[in-house]
C-alpha cells in the first residue's frame, strides 16, 4: 500500500498524530505539514477512508525501510512446499520399488509433497489394477512418514497419487 506524503495530502482538515502518538486533533492539512515541517519529518497519511483522514508526523525513509525488513523477513520465515515426482512403471522390479521408496521417504523428511505415477504403454491399459495396487502398497510403505493427499486416480495412461508429509514431521521440521 503506497501512502500519501507531505504536498500529495489534497484534504481540507485531517486528525493528527504525533511522531510520539499522542492526538494533536483536527486541523487544516496545511497547518499539519506546517508542524511536521518544523519538527523535519514527513506527513504521512495512514487511514485515507476515515472522516477526517489520519495523518502522522514520521521519518517516512525511516518508515518504509523498517517495512521493507520486516517483509524481507516474513520470507525469510516462510517455507515453499516443492513438489517432487517420482515415476513407477507397472513391471517394476523390487529393488527399483524400494531404491524409489528410499527417495520419496527423503522427499518427504525434507517437507516437500511427493506426486507418484505410472505410466501405462500399450497392453499395459488393460491392467491398470496391477499399477493401483503398486501405488498403494507404495502410500503403505511410507505410512509411517505421509498421508496420501490424492488416492490413485487414472488420467488418460497415467495413474497418480499425491502424497505429503504428516503434520509432526513438518513441525519437527520448523524447529530446526
Amino acid at each position: 500500500m503506497e501512502h500519501q506524503i507531505n504536498e500529495e495530502i489534497r484534504d481540507k482538515e485531517v486528525r493528527l498524530i504525533g511522531d510520539d502518538g499522542e492526538q494533536l486533533g483536527v486541523m487544516p492539512s496545511k497547518d499539519a505539514l506546517k508542524i511536521a515541517r518544523d519538527k523535519d519529518l514527513d506527513l504521512v497519511k495512514i487511514a485515507p477512508k476515515a472522516i477526517p483522514p489520519v495523518c502522522r508526523i514520521m521519518d517516512y525513509g525511516k518508515f518504509r525501510f523498517e517495512q521493507s525488513k520486516r517483509d524481507k523477513e516474513a520470507r525469510k520465515n516462510q517455507k515453499i512446499v516443492e513438489i517432487k515426482e517420482i515415476r513407477l512403471s507397472p513391471g517394476i522390479d523390487v529393488h527399483d520399488f524400494n531404491f524409489k521408496m528410499k527417495n520419496a521417504k527423503r522427499f518427504l523428511e525434507d517437507g516437500d509433497k511427493v506426486k507418484v505415477s505410472i505410466r501405462f504403454r500399450g497392453r499395459e491399459m488393460a491392467h491398470t489394477s496391477i499399477g493401483e495396487a503398486q501405488l498403494k502398497k507404495f502410500a503403505e510403505g511410507l505410512s509411517d512418514l505421509s498421508s496420501v493427499e490424492k488416492s490413485p486416480k487414472l488420467d488418460g495412461r497415467n495413474m497418480s497419487m499425491f502424497l505429503s508429509p504428516k503434520k509432526e514431521l513438518v513441525q519437527k521440521q520448523d524447529t530446526k
